[in-house]
């Protein structure tokens, strides 16, 4: 008999996100190698989806569309992480249906990885933060792919909710991406003036690990001596795509404690692109 897996630590990883790398000394993960897992399983869950499919959460998407999105990002962030800004994301979806997305999706995942690798993880890179390290986009990618498989399934299954299982990975990996909501993108979207300084602050807990951030704060990311007036508690996956518009509280299995329409005006903010 296999031995139990070890219970996750109480301590919250903590990541640089310039860097996307632990900045705690802990283990770092292997993220080209979850991207591959990701990607491939996005690439085989291609030719099953009818390519009209609405995405769920996603406007106007298409199952087409959604395809074609991930293969422009894979392509320009391959760029980026080669210090090149001038690819394009914006790739037209082709004719063929199913199995031509699919050639095109495969084809750009496999130049992102050729991309990744040639930096590795020290090469000089452009990320969305300013100059930095090529690793930023190994993590960024995962996530990316990981968000986006998720909306595939969705789109298949016709239902956010009845994708919750489809996607099978560690909770510590949907918590990674909670993590770069809350230092980065929010963040992100406060400096680039697509949202205005949140005036409450959120704590969200991931309740599979315990680990905890807050969202809002001095500078966008949580900082601040104020305690957080409402959090959110979900299974990190749940909590991932609740940040990331795909579910709504009820749907990620939240429980909202202290001020809920403070929560309910934070959580429909624009935190994420």
């Amino acid at each position: 008999m296999l031995p139990p897996p070890p219970a996750p630590s109480p301590v919250r990883p903590a990541v640089d996100p310039g860097a996307g790398r632990r900045a705690d000394g802990g283990p770092e993960p292997d993220r080209l190698a979850l991207l591959a897992r990701l990607q491939d399983e996005f690439a085989a869950t291609v030719p099953g989806v009818d390519p009209d499919s609405r995405v769920p959460a996603c406007g106007d998407w298409r199952a087409a569309e959604l395809v074609a999105h991930l293969a422009g990002v894979h392509h320009w962030a391959g760029g980026m992480a080669l210090g090149d800004p001038t690819r394009s994301e914006d790739l037209p979806v082709p004719d063929g249906g199913a199995p031509a997305l699919a050639r095109l999706y495969a084809r750009h995942a496999a130049e992102l990885r050729a991309a990744l690798g040639t930096a590795g993880p020290d090469g000089a890179a452009l990320t969305l933060l300013g100059e930095g390290p090529a690793s930023f986009w190994w993590r960024r990618q995962g996530h990316e792919t990981l968000v986006h498989l998720h909306d595939l399934h969705a789109a298949r299954l016709g239902s956010g909710p009845a994708a919750l299982g489809e996607v099978d990975v560690p909770a510590d990996v949907w918590a990674d991406a909670v993590d770069e909501v809350a230092t980065v993108f929010q963040p992100r979207q406060l400096r680039l003036g697509r949202m205005a300084p949140l005036r409450e602050r959120l704590r969200v807990v991931a309740t599979d690990l315990g680990w905890s951030w807050t969202v809002g704060g001095v500078g966008g990311s949580g900082d601040g001596d104020d305690e957080p007036g409402a959090a959110v508690a979900a299974p990190a996956r749940g909590l991932a795509l609740l940040l990331w518009g795909r579910l709504t509280p009820d749907e990620a299995g939240a429980v909202v404690t202290g001020d809920g329409d403070a929560a309910r005006r934070v959580l429909a903010e624009p935190l994420v692109p």
